[in-house]
């Protein structure tokens, strides 16, 4: 069965993809890009890295723009993040039986309660999975035992979050330094592949 993975490059939809590979699903990675910004590249190179297929989900625009007017009027990234999240969702269950991401237990953004889980599975007649047991501890070593990573400052030449077409229309509209308080810059740990050959 496939297997739709929202990916970003980084430790946590990469991890969530071995995981569904081993148990026996067809896993494509897939990344959402809005038209804003290319920012699928970095994904693209982690998932070559790990001879995954990759596939950028052309998503409307109008998503990222909503997401942005949220962001605004709450001075805070949240909402806005879990609302492309959502509708990024939704847009990847009209075409896979099954869909993942690597949201864990301990994240605030983005991430389905358990009441959005059900309602999008019932509403999309899809399975989704994601990290939710496990804990940043626990994904860290699980990672460092399957990866090669590279920690370093997230950029727009690095990352394939949604953040990144976020902060991008934020700096168009409102300047960099409000993009910059509104995404202040933090450390990721990126995939460059894998720890061992045979993990393949």
């Amino acid at each position: 069965m496939k297997a739709a993975v929202l990916y970003s490059g980084g430790k946590d939809s990469s991890l969530v993809a071995v995981i569904l590979q081993k148990l026996g699903y067809q896993v494509e990675l897939v990344t959402a890009n809005f038209g804003v910004f290319p920012s699928w590249k970095s994904a693209l190179k982690s998932a070559s890295s790990l001879g995954f297929k990759h596939r950028v989900l052309k998503a409307d625009q109008g998503i990222i723009d909503e997401s942005v007017d949220l962001i605004l009027m709450d001075r805070f990234p949240n909402h806005g993040i879990n609302h492309v999240h959502r509708e990024v969702l939704k847009r990847v269950a009209e075409e896979y039986p099954v869909v993942a991401d690597g949201t864990r237990r301990d994240d605030r953004v983005p991430k389905l309660d358990l009441n959005e889980i059900q309602s999008f599975e019932d509403s999309q007649s899809v399975q989704y999975m994601n990290l939710a047991g496990l804990g940043h501890k626990t994904i860290n070593q699980l990672s460092e035992q399957f990866f090669k990573l590279v920690k370093e400052p997230t950029s727009i030449k690095n990352n394939s979050d949604y953040e990144i077409e976020i902060r991008c229309l934020i700096t168009k509209m409102e300047g960099k330094k409000a993009a910059s308080k509104l995404f202040p810059p933090h450390i990721q740990s990126r995939v460059i592949g894998w720890r061992k050959d045979e993990q393949k």
